[in-house]
């Protein structure tokens, strides 16, 4: 059970500990270690993106928001000095807030990290994601990182994690100043990376997608769709209040012009940040359940095998999808 980091340096054939702070050789945390995570995410983990510092929840401001290749929210924890028991209470209160917490939020916290959207900036940093198939914060983790261990919160942390399987670990880092001036900053972790690893991509949630239009009668088909557009989620209020209506007008709708309608209908400010709601649109429309959405919206795949693209509306549909934007039910 890992809990500190000793460094000896070998001098003339000789082994002499290394003993230093950040604060004896003029680091802060704030100005220096905060900055080289922010910068330096590997150190977190290898598939860990940091979106946001210093958000705010209800308990107070956690230190960092990363997400991971999975679509898990990571909720990290820095501490100067000892990790002691009541880090991970603080972290299971900001978790339990976090977990409630909508894409338009999320995306909001990019954009004030960032300057980019969430899909821009998970795109930008991960290889080989398909954002039409990902599932934002189904699960959350936490992260604790600190200089050493109280050995009571290693001990929770082996237990929580492996008795009921939460997502949990705690790196502990450890700064030198070697006699020649040199700095090194070295981690180890409580999880071994590879079990972590295996239990977070057991918890990978998959929603079953399709491409098949449903064949429901029209007054069913109404049904659904009414039922679907009162539900208050945002992808379904932009769904009926943007895209439907620029495809009665239009007879197709590329990705691109559609980032346009998204700045005119007034839901972005600029393009660049529209992407994530079309993408949401598109996993909404390929979900296996909400075929009925397939039966009036056709799609095509011009470009890459997960990215829909060329929207409209079926024509012998369009009185229906008339009638639907029109209701107030």
């Amino acid at each position: 059970m890992a809990t500190e980091i000793k460094t000896w340096e070998i001098i003339d054939g000789e082994l002499t500990e290394i003993n230093t702070t950040l604060a004896q050789n003029g680091r802060k945390e704030k100005d220096d270690l905060e900055k080289w995570l922010k910068t330096n995410p590997k150190i977190l983990g290898d598939n860990i993106l940091v979106f946001g510092e210093q958000v705010w929840t209800k308990s107070g401001p956690l230190d960092y928001l990363g997400i991971d290749n999975n679509g898990n929210l990571v909720i990290v924890e820095l501490k100067r000095d000892k990790l002691a028991r009541d880090v991970l209470a603080q972290a299971i209160d900001y978790a339990s807030d976090v977990a409630n917490w909508d894409i338009e939020k999320l995306n909001e916290i990019c954009l004030t990290f960032s300057g980019n959207s969430l899909e821009d900036y998970i795109t930008d940093h991960f290889e080989n994601i398909e954002l039409d198939d990902l599932v934002i914060n189904k699960a959350q983790r936490l992260l604790l990182v600190g200089f050493s261990i109280d050995e009571a919160l290693s001990r929770m942390i082996e237990w929580l994690s492996s008795k009921y399987d939460v997502g949990i670990n705690a790196i502990i880092l450890n700064y030198v100043k070697t006699s020649s001036g040199n700095e090194l900053l070295s981690r180890t972790v409580i999880i071994p990376e590879e079990i972590e690893k295996e239990k977070t991509n057991k918890k990978k949630f998959t929603i079953p997608m399709s491409d098949e239009p449903g064949t429901y009668e029209p007054e069913k088909l109404k049904e659904l769709l009414k039922i679907y557009f009162n539900n208050k989620q945002w992808s379904s209020k932009r769904l009926k209040t943007v895209l439907l209506p620029v495809l009665l007008n239009k007879e197709i709708i590329t990705r691109e012009q559609l980032k346009k309608e998204f700045v005119k209908a007034g839901e972005v400010t600029d393009e660049n940040k529209a992407g994530y709601f079309i993408a949401l649109i598109s996993n909404q429309l390929g979900q296996t359940k909400k075929d009925f959405l397939r039966q009036i919206i056709h799609y095509e795949y011009p470009k890459y095998h997960w990215e829909k693209d060329n929207f409209s509306i079926r024509p012998e549909y369009k009185e229906l999808v008339k009638e639907i934007i029109e209701s107030d039910e």
